[in-house]
């Protein structure tokens, strides 16, 4: 009898139609809602994506998983609620929680202590917190959407299960070390991150959207030419690229299409038609390293009234000298056809923030103008290391972008997109902090949607005392002083921008954020998951704020 590995999980949920994702042991047929999917191959593994159309609009839908015929989810003897959903539209405020950064960890010491205490220690899992709290809730306050803005999984740092994984398979006594090398070792890393029993009941009940971050591949993950020509004369690059792209492809890509793009994918349609999609997927994994113009893995879910562009920040990068870009022009040209008025709110999802804090955003646009030579060919080969030491890497060490995407919020704010939102909010993560910036363009803009940046970082991997301490050291006076007088001094013009953080922030722990959503009307929420004196999981409320 065939069993689940992993799953079911709850992807793509539209007024009409829910998408379910499955692991399972062996070949079968999957059933969900009355839509029966055969799974596909890869290199041993098998995957179905069961696409359950035909539903009612504003409908809560309870589900089961059978395969083969018999069911295998609920588990018997589960003790946690049926995996139930709603499509749209709602009656009640739409709730979309986001947040990055996730490690596998066991929930037990020394993984659930502090940094400072514990070297291995990672404190509490914020998701795991906000699925102990929905089983006290009552469905109507359970949230919509959960968006994972990169992260998910660390391929460089690895959990326990995982480690002892690797070491059956292989020396870790090489350069790879630990690390997850490829595609098979990404599958059971997958398997630890999300199959603790509270994750697998949340990510079967509440929809989810993903965009990957670098640790998903690796760290600094693109950061710049200097950095990919290194990675790619190592002996395993090829290797782990594939793996961690065709395991991205499968456990998080395809299910964050609806059902448009994915009877336009030919790679989708392709891998049912094989008996072992490995070599395909393999071929398509290193194509997109070597030529990622040709692949997007940006997408857009509309929500109702409110759209929601994830952009991919990450594979897509033009890392030319002199010609960056966080985008190529084709998905330059998506996103400015994409990110349009219309709707009542415009979420602009990315992995790694548009806005830093300013210190920060002076330092990346100063290291990018001295990596372009503006200093000179020795600081240009300084300015290198420091960006790779330092993780110079955001928005801001791509000005152009920058500009560009500060530019289309303008536009469309100002309603030469469509009728302006009531709020164009950018979502992101990966700083290990959270804040909550305000944004003003200049005088005679136009824009009359109210714009906002929203960062929440991390769901469980907080910084030690001396990580905060550096944060905290970039809103200092002198500090800003310092970076703004450096920028300048490499020829970087101040930006058409502004914003203001807002709140006490930043925020550190494990912690997600929560948007309500009605009508025009956007509330934002920030809770910390932390543990108490006897390390029990309690949800600290840090901030609330009517953004619109």
């Amino acid at each position: 009898m065939p069993a689940l590995v992993l799953g079911p999980f709850l992807r793509y949920v539209s007024e009409e139609c829910a998408h379910f994702w499955v692991e399972t042991d062996r070949p079968c047929e999957v059933e969900v809602l009355g839509t029966v999917q055969r799974t596909f191959h890869v290199a041993g593994h098998h995957y179905a994506l069961v696409r359950a159309g035909g539903l009612e609009r504003g409908t809560a839908y309870e589900y089961e998983v059978r395969l083969d015929g018999e069911q295998v989810w609920p588990e018997a003897g589960s003790k946690y609620p049926p995996s139930r959903f709603r499509t749209y539209p709602k009656d009640e405020a739409l709730q979309v929680v986001f947040g990055s950064c996730r490690v596998a960890a066991p929930n037990e010491p020394p993984h659930n202590l502090p940094k400072d205490e514990d070297a291995e220690g990672r404190e509490i899992d914020a998701l795991r917190g906000l699925a102990m709290r929905m089983q006290t809730e009552p469905f109507k306050d359970w949230p919509d959407l959960l968006l994972m803005l990169g992260d998910q999984v660390y391929a460089d740092e690895t959990s326990p299960k995982t480690k002892e994984f690797i070491r059956t398979r292989r020396s870790v006594d090489g350069p790879t070390g630990e690390d997850v090398l490829d595609f098979e070792e990404y599958t059971r890393l997958y398997r630890e991150s999300w199959s603790e029993p509270p994750i697998r009941w949340l990510l079967s009940t509440v929809s989810t959207a993903m965009i990957f971050d670098d640790h998903d591949v690796h760290d600094d993950w693109n950061i710049s030419q200097d950095w990919l020509d290194h990675m790619r004369t190592g002996p395993m690059w090829n290797e782990h690229i594939i793996g961690a792209l065709v395991s991205y492809w499968i456990y998080q890509h395809i299910g964050n299409l609806g059902p448009s793009e994915l009877a336009e994918d030919e790679l989708f349609h392709r891998v049912h038609e094989v008996d072992d999609a490995g070599p395909i997927l393999r071929d398509f994994a290193l194509q997109a390293d070597r030529e990622p113009d040709g692949t997007r893995w940006s997408f857009c879910r509309d929500l109702g009234d409110t759209r929601l562009v994830m952009i991919d920040s990450r594979a897509g990068r033009v890392l030319d000298p002199g010609a960056r870009s966080m985008l190529d022009e084709a998905e330059w040209r998506w996103l400015e056809e994409t990110a349009t008025g219309g709707f009542d709110h415009l979420l602009l999802a990315t992995s790694v923030p548009w806005l830093l804090m300013p210190a920060m955003h002076d330092l990346e646009g100063w290291n990018e103008a001295v990596c372009d030579g503006a200093w000179g060919g020795l600081a240009k080969r300084v300015g290198e290391k420091v960006r790779q030491a330092v993780d110079l890497e955001h928005w801001a060490a791509f000005r152009e972008s920058f500009a560009r995407l500060g530019e289309l919020q303008r536009a469309v704010g100002a309603g030469e997109r469509g009728t302006p939102p009531a709020i164009i909010l950018t979502l992101s993560g990966d700083v290990h902090h959270a804040y909550l910036s305000e944004v003003a363009f200049r005088q005679g803009s136009g824009v009359r949607s109210a714009v906002y940046q929203a960062v929440c970082s991390p769901f469980r991997n907080p910084l030690d005392d001396r990580e905060r301490a550096v944060i905290r050291s970039t809103l200092s006076g002198p500090m800003k002083l310092l970076a703004r007088t450096m920028a300048r001094a490499a020829g970087v013009v101040d930006s058409d921008v502004r914003w203001r953080q807002v709140g006490d922030g930043p925020w550190f722990d494990n912690q997600f954020a929560t948007l309500l959503i009605e009508g025009r009307s956007l509330l934002m929420r920030l809770d910390k998951v932390m543990g108490d004196d006897e390390n029990e999981t309690i949800i600290v409320p840090v901030l609330e704020r009517q953004l619109a």
